[in-house]
């Protein structure tokens, strides 16, 4: 796991006091959270806690009621915003266009050099499928594409949403390793997950999103007093007030 990050370095991510309604329904509220760089964060939390909400908002996709969003010490701008990478919500592809050129045209949107597209596809696994179309793609590739597309401008910043849904074994292993990869050269990593045992395996910081409020932040081994994924559910269950064991597997994005 990554080792601590100086704590004079500010934060990768944070959202201060942020509270957001959609009429008379508060998903979020006063919700303040801390990712770090050279680390891994995962945010777990059953459906309908937030985890959706509290992401757009991260990205500037959602306008807050109240509070902040503060990306490497800096108020969420445009400018901020680029060094940000994200793959929320599925992938967003065009199915009639191949890899290689789904990624060209986000290098045309952002500026970025097309020279890092062969590179990219091959940290992702897909380095002999840049020139199949898209819209053929399992589901799993098309996970490794929107991927890739997070990964196009070298963010300092990634957010991840369930990013190991549609993957086989092996690519889960591969997935991990990619994140702590990317976790070990500075980054700040943002991840949600309804796999706790991959929770365990992959994250440094945990928090748990209950009723649009953090439960509990902190080190991953503090939450449980172990990694072993048994251990993480009982202390999710009871973290979040369940008492149903099959909620376990339902801390997915709201």
């Amino acid at each position: 796991m990554s080792t601590a990050t100086a704590p004079s370095a500010p934060a990768g991510l944070r959202l201060i006091n942020v509270t957001k309604s959609f009429g008379h329904q508060e998903v979020l509220r006063s919700l303040s959270l801390t990712a770090r760089p050279g680390r891994v964060y995962g945010l777990l939390g059953l459906n309908g806690a937030g985890k959706s909400t509290a992401f757009n908002v991260a990205l500037g996709l959602l306008r807050p009621d109240t509070g902040a969003v503060e990306i490497q010490g800096s108020a969420l701008t445009r400018q901020s915003l680029a060094q940000v990478g994200a793959a929320i919500n599925g992938p967003a592809l065009f199915p009639q266009l191949s890899a290689r050129r789904n990624l060209l045209v986000h290098c045309r949107l952002t500026g970025t050099d097309p020279a890092v597209i062969g590179p990219l596809l091959e940290r992702v696994g897909l380095g002999q499928a840049g020139s199949k179309r898209a819209g053929a793609f399992s589901t799993g590739m098309k996970v490794r594409l929107s991927l890739a597309m997070a990964l196009l401008t070298d963010p300092q910043v990634l957010i991840l949403d369930e990013p190991q849904n549609g993957l086989d074994p092996q690519g889960i292993i591969e997935l991990r390793d990619l994140v702590r990869a990317l976790a070990s050269q500075g980054r700040t990593l943002v991840v949600s997950s309804h796999q706790l045992g991959e929770i365990a395996h992959m994250c440094d910081d945990l928090g748990v999103l209950a009723s649009g409020s953090l439960v509990y932040e902190g080190p991953l081994e503090d939450f449980a007093g172990t990694d072993d994924p048994q251990a993480l559910e009982a202390a999710f269950l009871r973290a979040v007030g369940a008492t149903d064991p099959t909620h376990a597997t339902e801390a997915v994005a709201s």
